[in-house]
């Protein structure tokens, strides 16, 4: 561990690194809580040098980013088309890691809980990224190996200048999709034979309430600190930062579960 305990500038430090297997393990020796030794110092912003931000974020050379839509879609009933749905998953898993740490760097001047909440969540995401490469691993395939997409970073950037529409556009959407599909998924998977990957999904689904949690947490705080209405400002972002509009099916209790009130469920099962 390096000398410097600085909770945020450690965060940066292992969100620059590229190499996964390192990036994880360096994730999961993070203190998840209070630590003697460990500070935080919230008040302050920390500059990026040029080649730091040309760096940002640290990932390897593969697997190769593509646009969305020329991801191909694989059939999970054949051993490549299982392994390339896990390996998106994986790569969710990853790039999580990253959202959590950029959260915990980047934004100064909150509670120091918010700190905490996002390095737990940086934790749990490394997690996450071993188990579901180490499965890929005995399937014969590795991370990197399909094509995948940037959508989770390319929100990240864009809300880089504005806590409140990263807390409302990242994990209380974008990630929160995943409290939808993961069931259907599990589904599809226990239908290929694959019940260890649906037990990863069980570790993963259970985790991701909580960290939704955080990000709904966090939104409402702003929102009340701020005089905003969560509500009203939810639409309003959603349209300013070109978020997708989320389709059902919606994972309800999973979704309430993880703080959402009646009134956003509302708007979303409004969606068209």
């Amino acid at each position: 561990m390096e000398a410097d305990l600085n909770l945020r500038s450690r965060a940066l430090d292992i969100l620059l690194e590229p190499d996964p297997a390192r990036k994880a393990q360096a994730a999961l020796q993070m203190p998840t809580g209070h630590q003697q030794g460990w500070t935080v110092v919230p008040d302050v912003s920390i500059g990026l040098t040029p080649e730091q931000k040309a760096a940002l974020p640290g990932r390897p050379t593969r697997p190769l980013l593509v646009e969305a839509k020329q991801v191909p879609t694989r059939s999970p009933f054949t051993l490549e088309g299982r392994a390339a749905l896990l390996h998106a998953i994986c790569h969710i898993e990853f790039n999580a890691i990253n959202l959590a740490l950029d959260a915990v760097w980047r934004f100064a001047g909150m509670p120091e809980g918010f700190y905490w909440d996002w390095t737990r969540v940086a934790h749990e995401e490394a997690l996450h990224f071993n188990l579901l490469r180490g499965h890929l691993q005995s399937l014969g395939y590795d991370y990197g190996d399909f094509d995948a997409h940037n959508g989770l970073w390319s929100m990240c950037e864009k809300t880089q200048d504005d806590i409140v529409a990263r807390m409302a556009l990242v994990p209380r959407t974008l990630e929160a999709r995943g409290l939808d599909a993961t069931p259907l998924i599990q589904q599809k998977l226990t239908r290929a034979g694959d019940l260890k990957a649906v037990e990863i999904l069980d570790i993963i689904l259970r985790d991701e309430v909580g960290h939704v949690t955080i990000g709904n947490r966090w939104f409402h705080h702003l929102c009340l600190e701020r005089g905003l209405d969560a509500t009203t400002l939810y639409p309003t972002l959603v349209k300013q930062y070109e978020a997708p509009r989320l389709k059902p099916p919606f994972n309800e209790a999973a979704r309430l579960a993880a703080g959402f009130t009646p009134d956003e469920m509302a708007f979303l099962l409004g969606s068209d």
